[in-house]
């Protein structure tokens, strides 16, 4: 069992909306606030919908790729606490974030959460809204508070999007439209898509074959077809050797990897599997030590989170451009 959220667990469609833009909504009930949302706002996703009266003032983070994404919309000032990193928060968002208490290594209880007294939490994983961790999203309703779990972190397979950037962007837009902040939103897509375009120029991957090298020691858990690996090998024209098999994340066995000899291996770096840990099995194995990567060390680190689809997926593919050029210098 990874002791992790599931990340391979990948979610749900979405809808935000904004009751004012409802042609029989009654322009007396409209609130709008500064950056041009308007109030009363619906969230919906994984089969469950939370009315928001005002944006949130008192929100509770409890994944890293949610902290990251109101951390990217410059709303910590609206949290009152977080929960559950998986690797280091980056030094751009490090002083927001050291601003917001941390409520739990892992999921706060409901009490601790409760103790808050939080008006909106955000999670990335499903998992968060378990009767093991803070309760249920109808139990938090009763509470007064609303909630949101990103649509790739929902339980049943046919309420999870497809992984790509656009989907990516549309979970910033809905809980940018729930502080009623939707032109932060606008302009986070906006810049990333200028990086897109940079890395397709540059195209730093182009003629790379790559294993991707999430966890695991008996089998490879690699980065496969469908997930946050794949979006960042395209972007920066890369060649995933494992991008015929389905899904976000699988298990392959080392014959395959040995088999393909990979010119470059990316490592996830993770608490629960840091990259280090990876290199010394790979390095210490008679058969895996006489890949090519491996003899040569044309290794490539990323953080985990900037792995998974979230508002770091690009800085993944940024670093993962940059290192490539470095190995080839």
């Amino acid at each position: 069992m990874r002791s992790r959220p599931l990340h391979a667990i990948l979610s749900a469609t979405l809808l935000v909306v904004g009751l004012a833009g409802c042609a029989d909504a009654p322009a007396a009930e409209e609130k709008p606030v500064a950056d041009g949302g308007h109030f009363p706002v619906e969230v919906t996703s994984c089969g469950f919908t939370s009315t928001l009266n005002a944006p949130p003032e008192r929100a509770v983070t409890l994944n890293q790729g949610a902290t990251e994404v109101v951390l990217a919309l410059d709303l910590a000032d609206r949290l009152v606490g977080t929960a559950y990193l998986d690797d280091e928060v980056p030094q751009k968002w490090r002083t927001a974030y050291e601003s917001v208490p941390v409520l739990s290594e892992q999921y706060p209880s409901r009490e601790a959460l409760l103790k808050a007294a939080p008006d909106f939490a955000y999670a990335s994983y499903g998992s968060a809204f378990d009767r093991k961790a803070v309760g249920s999203r109808e139990e938090l309703a009763d509470s007064g508070i609303a909630s949101y779990t990103s649509p790739f972190g929902c339980g049943e397979e046919g309420e999870r999007p497809e992984t790509t950037f656009e989907s990516v962007w549309r979970e910033v837009d809905a809980v940018a439209d729930a502080f009623g902040v939707p032109e932060r939103a606008t302009a986070l897509r906006e810049a990333q898509q200028r990086q897109l375009e940079e890395l397709a120029a540059s195209a730093a991957g182009e003629g790379v074959d790559v294993f991707w090298y999430d966890s695991g020691e008996k089998s490879a858990f690699t980065g496969a077809g469908g997930g946050g690996p794949q979006l960042v090998l395209d972007a920066v024209g890369a060649t995933n050797l494992f991008a015929h098999v389905e899904g976000g994340w699988a298990d392959v066995s080392w014959e395959k990897v040995v088999e393909s000899d990979p010119d470059v291996i990316v490592l996830a770096d993770a608490a629960w599997s840091t990259a280090a840990d990876k290199i010394a099995y790979l390095e210490g194995d008679p058969v895996l030590g006489q890949l090519r990567a491996v003899r040569e060390q044309r290794y490539v680190t990323i953080p985990f989170s900037e792995s998974t689809p979230g508002v770091r997926l690009v800085d993944g593919a940024v670093s993962v451009a940059e290192q490539l050029e470095a190995l080839d210098q």
